[in-house]
């Protein structure tokens, strides 16, 4: 039996219409929509919250510490193990400190969970204690084989740390933790004493980790660790201690140098092209509620609070539809249609029809990793041709039956309205192909428009879940089968840049970039583990395999910087894929800093075009690097 995420939004026929219909008239004037389930209603006055719903909690500096530390306790007991569950929170602190140098708070962050606070500046919430996530120990009772491979979605955002690990064993006293991998985000921090470690070395081994991101940050000294690839964007390090595969640096301060790459294999940029930071809830003195939406920038380093307010705008929360997994599909479009902006509540949104954003400078902010799920084929969102649309913190699943795409921006034969100084920004948004359910889609994530930025997503095709996806070699036939999805994502427009791109495991191309003008800073894939015979992995061509990053044959300038593709070809070990990555050889079509790597089957013949040694199995975890292509 194929198992759905529960929740609302599965309405159709002509009375659902025509409902919605009479009810925009009948509140034009009002610009208010409301349903029977949630309220769009504005915040209400004095130190009050607004209705976020049942699976928002919001602390105040006056809550003991005790209580809050047994709250979020409970739900890490729930959430450590719940990978594919539909359960979804967030943990919201209104300004002030919390825990005390001998009473620390110490959070544990585990599936789809956010923490975040709800200061106008990172400083303005203060937790002495830590925030922490530690490896999953999944044999021997919970005591061997630890490691954070799949420690997926989770957001830590907006606060500032003063580490304290008192009380703890004398290992976990040493740092705070942060043992992740994809679909994680670390923003608008600011910590203070000790260490960060991006892994968890108190648990016994083998202690992998295959993240990240942070961006927007104060950090002390970060210990690496054992994390493959690592973006970190637009922040400030005291030192970072070493890398693995690929870590790359865009408009960090303090961050290490390019030397002798690839030892140590360090990409580091003065600058990011272009950067947008991430929406974010927030209160002000009254304890009115209100959306910060930052503004693009170009050429930036370091911090976009140092010198006071992040530049930007701010969006009262009344003019945001406050959305509940109850809501209709078409009441949240007529409210987009008013004007109003989206704030998606935590919970799996059943979506039977596409929720249409379509004016300019619109803002979906989902906060707790709100789940858009398709059902009957739905193209879950859809963004217009439009300028300065942003949307942020959204999980997109794919359904059982198979949809076109499930984030489609713009039209190919569309208006072509878009702003280079105002782009469209996707902003931690991540897609899911299987997983909980079979999941089916042609193409995950298709940018049509032109001008527009993506910061940090992960388009996953899922290799393990839990219904249909039969581990062992000959036994990943039927997730090839049943679990559908062609290619992650597709760049049709033009002057698109990302930043922190990861997609995996698709079953042709994972990134096809045709538009011209693009940047990608950081790209991360793993080739499909689960082709039952070469001929299903074969091109008409007869071209062995589909190259996880490739840029199209007519593209004339395009810039990619650290870069990696895995293969692991687990069902069919003989499995051979002819490169890594696929591009014109033209002066302005320029990769720097890019590798395969063979994690113990299959293999890639070469790194791009022909060019680079083979990723076989005589050098499993080796990488097989070119530094620039083109060479120089």
């Amino acid at each position: 039996m194929t198992t759905r995420p529960t929740g609302g939004g599965r309405l159709t026929g002509r009375r659902h219409l025509a409902g919605a219909l009479a009810l925009v008239l009948a509140v034009t004037a009002t610009g208010t929509l409301t349903g029977s389930a949630a309220s769009a209603a504005p915040a209400r006055p004095g130190n009050s919250a607004p209705n976020l719903g049942t699976n928002v909690t919001v602390f105040d500096p006056a809550t003991p510490v005790e209580q809050i530390q047994a709250t979020l306790d409970a739900t890490y007991a729930q959430q450590v193990d719940n990978e594919m569950g539909t359960q979804r929170y967030a943990y919201l602190f209104k300004p002030g400190t919390y825990g005390t140098a001998d009473k620390p708070l110490q959070i544990k962050v585990g599936y789809y969970t956010e923490i975040s606070g709800l200061g106008a500046s990172p400083s303005d919430v203060v937790i002495n204690g830590k925030v922490e996530v530690y490896n999953r120990c999944l044999e021997g009772g919970g005591t061997s084989n630890c490691l954070a491979l799949v420690n997926f979605w989770r957001t830590l955002s907006n606060l500032s740390i003063n580490v304290n690990g008192k009380g703890q064993d004398g290992c976990r006293a040493t740092a705070n933790f942060w043992a992740v991998s994809q679909a994680v985000s670390l923003r608008r921090l600011n910590v203070n004493g000790g260490t960060f470690s991006l892994m968890d070395y108190c648990t016994a081994g083998p202690q992998y980790a295959s993240g990240g991101f942070i961006a927007d940050s104060n950090f002390p000294d970060v210990v690496n660790g054992s994390q493959q690839q690592w973006l970190t964007r637009n922040s400030k390090v005291t030192s970072w201690s070493n890398g693995v595969w690929n870590q790359v640096f865009s408009g960090v301060q303090g961050a290490p140098a390019e030397t002798a790459f690839p030892d140590p294999p360090y990409t580091t940029l003065d600058k990011t092209p272009l950067s947008r930071e991430k929406p974010y809830l927030f209160t002000d003195a009254d304890g009115r509620y209100s959306v910060r939406v930052p503004a693009a920038q170009r050429n930036t380093s370091g911090t976009s609070w140092s010198a006071g307010l992040t530049p930007g705008r701010t969006i009262a929360l009344r003019d945001f539809f406050v959305a509940k997994p109850s809501d209709p599909v078409w009441l949240i479009n007529a409210n987009l249609a008013l004007g109003k902006n989206l704030l998606l509540t935590p919970g799996v949104y059943n979506v039977a029809q596409s929720i249409k954003v379509w004016r300019p400078n619109q803002v979906v902010l989902g906060i707790g990793h709100a789940t858009l799920t398709a059902v009957n084929g739905a193209t879950p969102l859809t963004v217009a041709d439009v300028p300065g649309v942003v949307v942020a913190g959204v999980t997109i699943d794919a359904g059982t039956k198979e949809s076109k795409h499930l984030l489609k921006v713009g039209n190919k034969n569309g208006l072509g309205l878009s702003s280079a100084s105002n782009p469209t920004t996707l902003s931690d948004v991540y897609f899911r192909v299987g997983g909980p359910h079979i999941g089916k889609v042609d193409v995950a994530l298709e940018v049509n428009s032109d001008n527009v930025l993506i910061d940090h997503t992960w388009v996953w095709r899922g290799d393990h879940g839990v219904e249909g996806f039969t581990e062992g070699v000959n036994g990943d036939t039927q997730r090839w089968r049943t679990n559908i999805g062609r290619n992650g994502a597709i760049i049709n427009g033009d002057n698109v840049t990302a930043t922190g791109l990861f997609v995996e495991h698709f079953q042709k191309y994972n990134t096809i970039w045709n538009g011209e003008n693009g940047t990608t800073v950081l790209y991360q894939n793993e080739l499909p583990y689960d082709p039952p015979t070469q001929a299903d992995w074969t091109q008409r061509d007869g071209t062995l395999g589909y190259a996880g990053y490739k840029v199209g044959a007519k593209v004339r300038n395009h810039k990619l910087y650290g870069a990696g593709v895995y293969v692991f070809n687990q069902n069919n070990p003989a499995i051979r894929t002819e490169n890594g990555f696929e591009v014109p050889k033209r002066p302005g079509v320029k990769l720097h800093h890019i590798m395969t790597v063979n994690l113990s089957a299959g293999i890639i013949d070469h790194v791009v075009n022909g060019e680079g040694a083979a990723a076989d199995t005589t050098k499993i975890g080796v990488p097989i690097y070119v530094t620039d292509y083109p060479a120089s």
